[in-house]
């Protein structure tokens, strides 16, 4: 369980892959800032961009640790199959705070930055969300892009999903890797927690595909 509050910025550092055809995996290697692992064990699981992964090597002199991930993983999540910047949690300990929101780490749908710029000392980040999701996302509701907890400001329904408004205020865009977003992008999207459950007891067919 995590709140979708980032407690580092790693990098995917190594690609590894864990057999020669498509449906293998990759093994990932995630630089991480100093001191950051020293409460990390084997096993925990620490979310990469909102995904909750399993540490499977951990070398804290280096500040590094891996994570191997399935294709189907991969198949259900961007931004994990490539060198370059990751947010990080480290999974809720039962005496945390609970900052953002009930986050699950479980990725829902990938969606696509459609626009991200600058307004006064904020920033406008909107967001294309799939269809199947749509219904999920209302106003000043809760959303997790890239294991990030925010608040949705608006939605506008498309024909292929909704688009989604979010304001970030400058400490967002500074600790963590959402400031390295651009129109075109894909993000991780995780709806919220309620919403699922909700969805689930009105509509008992209902079900939305998680990696």
């Amino acid at each position: 369980m995590f709140t979708g509050i980032i407690t580092g910025i790693g990098r995917i550092t190594a690609i590894e892959p864990l057999g020669q055809t498509a449906t293998h995996g990759k093994r990932l290697t995630i630089a991480c800032p100093p001191d950051y692992l020293n409460d990390a064990g084997l096993g925990d699981s620490i979310a990469l961009n909102g995904a909750c992964m399993t540490v499977t090597t951990l070398d804290v002199a280096r500040h590094q640790f891996t994570v191997d991930i399935s294709a189907e993983s991969l198949s259900k999540t961007a931004g994990l199959a490539a060198i370059g910047p990751i947010n990080l949690e480290k999974a809720l300990r039962a005496h945390d705070r609970l900052g953002g929101h009930i986050v699950s780490g479980h990725v829902d749908g990938v969606g696509t930055v459609t626009h991200f710029a600058q307004i006064s000392e904020s920033w406008e980040l909107r967001v294309q969300a799939p269809k199947e999701l749509a219904k999920y996302l209302a106003f000043k509701g809760s959303i997790t892009i890239n294991g990030v907890s925010l608040t949705v400001n608006q939605v506008t329904d498309l024909p292929d999903g909704c688009e989604v408004s979010i304001n970030l205020i400058p400490h967002t865009v500074q600790n963590t890797a959402l400031g390295s977003l651009a129109a075109g992008s894909q993000v991780n999207l995780e709806i919220d927690l309620i919403a699922r459950y909700v969805e689930r007891m009105l509509n008992p067919a209902a079900r939305v595909e998680t990696a």
